[in-house]
């Protein structure tokens, strides 16, 4: 399944669904995602807003976390097996 493009618009409960760093990354930046365990409602956009980020500020947050992103190991794809035994 293909992860959705990160945006302005993206949901949080999609963001931190799909992305695990973007929790810690918002938190540091004092924007709470996470409320008693669940995701808080509405879009990133919404949830900067509220915190008084600028426009220009919200963009650095999506193109900060695009290029996060990126970097992340795709956990969605197993990892291969070592077959110990041919090792020995």
């Amino acid at each position: 399944m293909e992860k959705p493009e990160i945006t302005k618009d993206i949901l949080i409960e999609e963001l931190v669904n799909n992305y695990a760093f973007s929790v810690r990354y918002l938190m540091e930046k004092g924007i709470r995602c996470i409320m008693c365990g669940e995701p808080i409602w509405g879009t990133l956009e919404e949830a900067a807003q509220e915190k008084d980020f600028t426009d220009a500020e919200i963009e650095d947050f999506v193109q900060e976390m695009r290029e996060l992103a990126e970097k992340d190991i795709d956990t969605s794809v197993p990892k291969k097996k070592i077959d110990v035994k041919k090792m020995k």
